[in-house]
């Protein structure tokens, strides 16, 4: 068999297995919009559900995971941002370091519901924040924050050295150099690991479970001690221990649909504001 040959076959491989998982991507999607675009209402966005939750809407779970995306993402990523900046461009390659980062890429690996067990016991009990927003942003928070923080350290690392000493050669100060030279043209990848920090906070059940969600609860939160209802939590509840689950098929279903739009519109938010930071880099 000649190299064309195997090229063309490894290429057509490739391709195959491609459109083979942008097909099963798209039976899911069809299938969650299918089945939940019934639901999906005016009233069923902006009211709070009613009647054991088989009828009413989802909005007090729309606003609390936007609020649980928010507080996590306001806590992890300052941390992870200058956690990796201290990685990338001050701690060097000791052992200690060597053993950060192990450490790091194996908490990125641990099952989200341990995340959730240590939230409970630290934040809720421990600090005595009990169920609230503040413990779930917290738990959620230290969930993503090794992808902040190796997103961050890769992002650094890609950039060429002659960036660094051209600049130090200007006269300008470490500081300077990361602030105004390496951060910046760096941002566009950091935001990247944002992005998928804001897909897996969205749809975690597991550390909230234990941290802040609530099964029925249909008001808005008043301040970040409060609980507040959740769109995972409240798709389990529907699809599997809810008062009625074959009458609440249909919530379940929409409430699916409006978490996975929810979702796409945040990364395309982080995916428009990644673009701008690389016009600015160009320019």
């Amino acid at each position: 068999m000649n190299k064309n040959v195997s090229q063309r076959i490894a290429f057509a491989l490739f391709r195959t297995l491609s459109l083979l998982v942008v097909g099963i991507l798209l039976c899911m999607l069809g299938f969650i919009m299918y089945n939940g675009a019934s639901a999906i209402s005016w009233e069923f966005l902006t009211t709070a559900p009613a009647d054991g939750m088989t009828a009413g809407g989802i909005f007090p779970a729309i606003v609390g995971t936007l609020c649980l995306v928010v507080g996590s993402v306001v806590f992890a990523f300052p941390v992870g941002l200058a956690s990796g900046i201290y990685l990338s461009e001050y701690a060097g390659n000791g052992l200690a370091v060597k053993f950060i980062r192990v450490m790091t890429n194996n908490l990125g690996g641990v099952p989200s519901i341990i995340f959730g067990l240590f939230g409970m016991s630290l934040f809720v009990n421990t600090f005595g924040f009990g169920d609230s927003i503040i413990a779930g942003s917290f738990t959620l928070g230290l969930l993503i924050l090794p992808l902040i923080i190796r997103t961050t350290e890769e992002a650094l690392q890609a950039i060429p050295n002659s960036y660094r000493t051209g600049s130090l050669a200007l006269g300008a100060s470490k500081l300077q150099t990361i602030g105004r030279v390496t951060l910046p043209v760096a941002f566009p990848n950091i935001i990247t690991g944002l992005i998928l920090a804001v897909g897996r906070v969205s749809g975690e059940t597991a550390p909230i479970l234990f941290t802040v969600a609530a099964y029925f609860l249909p008001k808005l939160p008043q301040s970040i001690f409060d609980q507040v209802m959740a769109l995972p939590y409240h798709l389990y509840v529907t699809a599997t221990s809810g008062a009625d689950v074959e009458a609440s098929r249909p919530v379940a279903y929409g409430t699916a649909l409006v978490l996975i739009v929810i979702v796409f519109l945040m990364n395309m938010l982080a995916g428009a504001l990644r673009r701008s930071f690389g016009r600015t880099k160009a320019a």
